[in-house]
């Protein structure tokens, strides 16, 4: 009997004959042991099968037909008391946000109780047990971590919280949600390995949700590839990974840059996923107005899933299929360019010291170094990355450049021009040739504001005297710079897909001309559809404006497809510096060696990931 097995399940949106379907006909098994991965877009349907399984559904959402079997019994059908039972015991979920995820009011060691209090652990028993557990996860000192509280721990740590609580029961399923999603290469590493290890050990079947494809073919034994509420293919990680056959797939994988190997630009899908609200009127196959191998009979029916290999199977039709695999993969070559002009922006020895809270007697502790002796320079039309781990520095570094931050010692120059933190003189001098693209365009973005006042808001100022219709051009211009249709511009954030958000963000900051970009983690946890789309846009304002940019990431394969030169921070110190592809190609630190390590390789014949050390 496997542990979870869908039989043609179907969740529509709403009630009558004519209602988006928003999962068709899935049908998958998960056995004892397994791992399988939903790969997708947002808006796929990932998530909506483990709301399935939590009877989470939104409101007017419901499972129309089929069935969902968790060890025989058919969690759609069964009653609200016994799926309550199962749930937190039999069946358990890693979400993806840990610092929402835990009530940051309570100790870790008092939520951790309250779940093992719901499981039947005796209280006299729960300490203890807790504090195994998070032992269980290779957290140092579980003991005294219990008495925390969750913003006093980092976010991969909340994560292995997450993780302890989840096996606590050893469950026979676990959902594990995008759980790595924006977690620095090393901490991700760390987090897959100690899921791996206690689904092995526990003998737990495991479905693992996620947007990366290359992540999922090195954690999963199977792949479920989604698109819009359809299976378009299925089959073993190793075989989809190496192998793919469905357009889409292919597309997700082309858009993945890699760490290695020959610079091409990305390839990029048009347009996005389809809203629910599209679904009615794509009576054949949805991925078909994005398809770049469709033919007018894709539009017409759905193709039936069909056998291309051992339990390998995808949706499509065999000339779009020969299609697909005649079609070259050649991208392009990338052409980066050079420097266009004199150096922009100068850091030299810039340090950023936060004093120590002061305890009960008026005692200051030691305090940290954020940043440490720091030397930084980019120029017009010149592309500089920062790595390293969360708590690095990197996000700190930005501050300061932008003045949001005063360091503690050292001289930041703009063209030039020496600046300080809350000075007016230098404030002008940074806004005339800085604009910062903050990581989430969700809260950088005034939901009040319609996109056309959002884009030209710089324009508001005292000192530009511009007239309405010359700001309605100027959005207008924008926005095609940007690769966003002006048909936008009356919309309101909410109603945007994230990636046309961060095109939003960065149209924003491009409205006054600045010479130079400071970008914040701004492809962090986007799909890598959007993800490359953000990139290529970034190459393309470079070559038509011989702008500059500062990109803080942790993804190491993203600065090496962007960047000219690397700066790898660790604990406030740079490191390692230099040409970008010397660094990654010939890493010297070792710092530098276990972040390259930390990346999940090409090659599936390369183990991995690297063997967990303790926080």
């Amino acid at each position: 009997m496997a542990t979870l097995e869908a039989r043609g399940l179907t969740v529509t949106a709403g009630r009558g004959e004519n209602v988006p379907k928003v999962l068709r006909e899935l049908s998958f098994t998960v056995e004892r042991g397994q791992v399988l991965g939903l790969v997708g877009e947002s808006g796929a349907g990932k998530s909506m099968i483990g709301r399935v399984i939590g009877r989470s559904l939104p409101t007017g959402f419901r499972v129309a037909s089929g069935s969902l079997l968790f060890e025989g019994q058919d969690l759609v059908g069964l009653p609200a008391d016994r799926l309550t039972g199962l749930l937190g015991d039999r069946i358990a979920f890693i979400p993806q946000e840990p610092l929402t995820a835990l009530n940051p009011v309570l100790t870790i060691g008092a939520q951790f109780g309250e779940h093992l209090e719901r499981i039947g652990v005796p209280r006299g028993e729960r300490r203890a047990r807790a504090a195994a557990a998070l032992k269980d996860v290779r957290l140092r000192d579980p003991d005294a971590l219990l008495d925390l509280y969750p913003f006093q721990l980092s976010g991969g740590m909340c994560q292995r919280v997450l993780i302890a609580m989840a096996f606590a029961s050893e469950p026979a399923l676990i959902v594990a949600d995008e759980p790595t999603t924006a977690l620095d290469v090393s901490t991700q590493a760390t987090v897959v390995q100690i899921i791996r290890r206690m689904q092995r050990d526990h003998g737990t079947a495991l479905l693992f949700i996620t947007h990366d494809l290359r992540l999922a073919s090195r954690v999963c034994d199977d792949l479920l590839v989604l698109y819009a509420g359809d299976v378009v293919e299925r089959g073993p990680a190793a075989d989809v990974s190496a192998a793919p056959r469905h357009p889409y797939t292919r597309a997700l994988q082309a858009a993945n840059p890699p760490l290695a190997g020959t610079d091409r630009r990305l390839v990029t899908l048009p347009d996005q996923m389809p809203g629910i609200s599209r679904f009615t009127a794509l009576h054949g196959c949805r991925f078909a107005p994005r398809c770049p191998v469709a033919d007018p009979t894709c539009a017409t029916a759905v193709p039936p899933l069909e056998p291309v290999g051992t339990r390998h199977v995808v949706r499509c039709v065999g000339e779009c299929l020969a299609k697909a695999a005649e079609a070259t993969v050649a991208a392009p070559a990338l052409v980066r360019g050079d420097a266009r002009g004199e150096t922009v922006l100068t850091v030299e020895g810039v340090s950023k010291h936060y004093p120590g809270k002061r305890d009960w007697l008026g005692r200051r502790g030691p305090g940290a170094d954020a940043v440490k002796g720091a030397d930084v320079t980019v120029a017009a039309g010149e592309f500089v990355g920062v790595v390293g781990e969360s708590g690095s520095g990197k996000s700190t570094l930005a501050k300061l450049v932008m003045g949001l931050e005063e360091p503690t010692s050292g001289r930041i120059a703009i063209d030039g021009k020496p600046v300080i933190a809350n000075d007016p003189a230098s404030r002008e001098i940074r806004l005339g040739a800085l604009q910062m693209v903050f990581q989430d365009p969700q809260s950088a973005l005034n939901p009040r504001r319609p996109v056309e006042r959002l884009v030209t808001q710089s324009l508001e100022a005292p000192h530009h005297a511009t007239t309405e219709a010359e700001r309605l051009a100027r959005a207008r211009s924008l926005m095609l710079e940007t690769g966003l249709s002006p048909d936008l511009l009356d919309r309101y954030p909410s109603q945007l897909s994230g990636g046309q958000k961060q095109r939003v963000n960065i149209a924003r900051a491009l409205c006054v001309t600045p010479r130079l970009l400071v970008a914040d983690e701004i492809v962090s946890g986007l799909d890598v559809s959007v993800q490359a789309q953000i990139l290529n846009l970034l190459l393309d304002l470079r070559a038509a404006r011989g702008i500059g940019l500062l990109f803080i990431s942790h993804d190491l394969a993203v600065v090496r497809y962007l960047c000219d030169r690397v700066m790898v921070m660790k604990n406030g110190d740079v490191v390692e510096a230099g040409p970008t592809e010397e660094v990654f190609s010939n890493p010297r630190h070792p710092y530098t060696r276990a972040l390259m390590a930390a990346v999940p390789p090409e090659d599936p014949t390369v183990p991995w990931p690297p063997e967990v050390v303790e926080s």
